[in-house]
């Protein structure tokens, strides 16, 4: 047993140069590879995680830039319809004033024009009643001549 402690205490002191050599490799890799690794990745993650917040920022303001946009035109065609109702609603009002105004000229031109009949039928009237007693005399008179003349020689009238 001795000898296999011996073989042992050997194969350590063999290792041995080994085992520092690979202690040192770790902790070589560990500083001056791995933590600047471990910290470009960080700084990666960082950078990505910032360009999507930076994304989303901007995504968030083209929505609100849109929403905005499109109240607007939603805005402009409100405006755009309310003036268009105002505009026809001017040219309504417009044109029932003409055709109020064309009717009430119509009216008073029929007025006129019944006025002027009325007054050329009161005097065709008045002609008429004043040439009745003429008209009259000039019918006796051609009847009665004929009448007095038939009365003279016995005939009798009928």
């Amino acid at each position: 047993m001795d000898e296999i402690l011996h073989q042992l205490v050997g194969l350590l002191l063999g290792a041995l140069p080994t085992a520092i050599l690979f202690i040192v490799l770790v902790l070589a890799y560990r500083f001056l590879l791995f933590k600047p690794l471990l910290a470009t990745l960080a700084e990666r993650r960082a950078r990505t995680e910032g360009a999507i917040e930076k994304a989303n920022a901007a995504i968030a303001a083209a929505d609100a830039k849109s929403q905005e946009y499109e109240a607007r035109l939603r805005a402009a065609r409100t405006e755009i319809f309310r003036r268009r109702e105002q505009r026809m609603q001017h040219w309504n009002a417009e044109r029932e004033r003409a055709l109020e105004s064309a009717r009430q000229s119509a009216h008073e031109r029929a007025l006129t024009a019944r006025a002027a009949i009325e007054a050329q039928a009161g005097a065709a009237r008045t002609q008429i009643e004043s040439s009745i007693d003429q008209l009259a005399a000039q019918i006796l008179k051609a009847i009665l001549p004929a009448n007095t003349g038939n009365a003279a020689q016995g005939e009798s009238p009928r």
